[in-house]
């Protein structure tokens, strides 16, 4: 776990759920509602602490070669998150059947849950990534919070000065939730990196593209397809080039993976 202040750590946060060590992970078990409630008490403390949501791109980003200082350091902001929720029905499955009740937290779910709530329990949201009509469709719909937008250069992952840019933002800006929309593993290694310089406030989400969806810049898998464990599927066929790679060739080492660590 990342350092906490006594404040955070008396607010009973930091240990609220049970752990589950599965495909190198450590995911806290809990449900929607208990990450909803996680997030909004953390947001209102004076500490920063991060939320990450591993689906199954990156249990295969995490197990898979390479000594790139990138690897390590997602790895490391993976492990020092200060809430890890499972984001995928195929990681539940594989999880079952090796007797780990994972519970199901999509990171698209929570911040749904989060945003659109009668009281949402937030005053400032930072929105690192995404594109202006994300951050106009914040505005529009919470019109009494405060929603500071930066979108970044591309290539965060590797280009330390943009990871100290965000870091800064969020610094001075010192809103009660961050959302990192800038994708897995760049905005894992932003939040790790916020965290270890100790001067920033409230809680981060790597989020992915779940403002997109809110937005409706992008479109989500109808429920049927969720509760099927395919909106991979319907997210391949809406963007068969982009996303081929990573659904038919990354995504299916995960059942690899599990099979040695079942083995092993």
């Amino acid at each position: 776990m990342a350092e906490h202040s006594s404040e955070f750590v008396q607010a009973g946060l930091s240990d609220r759920f049970q752990k589950i060590d599965f495909l190198g992970v450590q995911f806290d078990q809990c449900s929607l509602d208990a990450a909803n409630a996680w997030v909004r008490d953390a947001g209102a403390n004076d500490a920063f602490t991060y939320v990450v949501t591993p689906n199954v791109d990156h249990i295969v980003l995490i197990n898979e070669g390479g000594d790139e200082a990138w690897r390590a350091a997602y790895r490391e902001a993976v492990k020092a998150s200060d809430l890890c929720v499972n984001d995928s029905r195929i990681l539940g499955r594989l999880g079952g059947l090796s007797d780990h009740r994972l519970g199901l937290v999509p990171g698209s779910d929570l911040v749904r849950s989060l945003v659109t709530a009668s009281d949402i329990g937030a005053s400032s949201i930072a929105l690192i990534g995404g594109r202006v009509r994300e951050a106009d469709w914040l505005r529009e719909a919470l019109p009494d919070c405060r929603i500071v937008h930066l979108d970044p250069p591309m290539g965060v992952r590797d280009n330390h000065a943009a990871q100290l840019e965000i870091a800064e933002f969020v610094e001075k800006e010192a809103c009660d939730w961050v959302l990192l929309a800038i994708g897995a593993p760049q905005s894992e290694i932003v939040a790790h990196t916020i965290a270890k310089r100790g001067k920033a406030r409230g809680v981060a989400l790597c989020i992915g593209a779940s403002v997109e969806f809110l937005s409706g810049a992008q479109k989500r898998a109808p429920r049927w397809m969720q509760k099927a464990s395919l909106e991979w599927l319907y997210r391949l066929l809406s963007d068969p080039k982009r996303l081929a790679n990573r659904y038919l060739v990354r995504g299916p080492k995960v059942f690899g993976i599990w099979w040695r660590g079942r083995k092993g």
